[in-house]
């Protein structure tokens, strides 16, 4: 394979593709289904951890959870679970519908976040600190593609996102941008780590996940 159709395989694509293992429902569930969207939600917490463990600046979610634990002891995954599930209930005005890929991503992230952050060693050198973040990031984003693409529901973040869009007409990247900043001012204020890997998590989680979903439709096209 050569260096032009190693960038084309990479390119990003605009949509969320319709796979082989693509549910028709929120609570379709299938065997493959299932192992896909543990596997892809597993991938995303230990992404999450790399980033926590490079310590030079959290995810802004991740940010707000840190804080959290401490003021409260909680550990990180306790702290991400908890506040998932405040988020969540947050669909109720919302009219948002819960599916069994938003109860999955609220308990399985969480545990792999905990998970990882065991398994990792926590980074005060620099470089090595900026290459856990970058593997952070891409496995986030595939872990992500994996689990979108199953269609079995958004996670709590998500579904606040697009209820408020619905709700208020807001566009839906100013409502997730208003989000962010908000938790991630938070979470600074309660201690959590913000610095260049806040800022590379911004600048390219977008970027990854829609790289992934680009390599997913391109290597299940042929079996949809």
């Amino acid at each position: 394979m050569n260096l032009a159709s190693i960038i084309k395989s990479l390119r990003p694509h605009k949509t969320v593709p319709i796979t082989p293992w693509t549910a028709q429902g929120l609570w379709d569930l299938t065997p493959l289904r299932t192992a896909i969207l543990f596997f892809g939600l597993a991938i995303f917490g230990l992404g999450d951890s790399l980033l926590i463990q490079a310590g030079i600046g959290n995810a802004p979610w991740t940010v707000f959870a840190e804080g959290l634990t401490l003021k409260t002891g909680l550990s990180i995954g306790w702290a991400t679970f908890i506040i998932s599930v405040s988020v969540m209930l947050l669909w109720i005005p919302l009219n948002e519908r819960v599916g069994f890929g938003t109860i999955s991503n609220i308990v399985i992230i969480a545990a792999f976040i905990q998970i990882g952050t065991i398994i990792f060693p926590k980074q005060d050198n620099f470089a090595i600190g900026v290459i856990f973040d970058l593997i952070g990031i891409a496995l986030v984003g595939l872990g992500s593609a994996l689990y979108i693409t199953c269609g079995l529901g958004r996670g709590p973040r998500d579904g606040a996102m697009t209820g408020i869009h619905y709700k208020t007409g807001v566009r839906v990247g100013r409502v997730r941008m208003g989000i962010e900043v908000t938790v991630l001012i938070i979470g600074w204020f309660l201690g959590g780590t913000v610095g260049l890997g806040t800022a590379l998590f911004a600048l390219f989680i977008g970027q990854s996940v829609a790289i992934f979903l680009g390599l997913v439709a391109r290597l299940t096209h042929k079996y949809v």
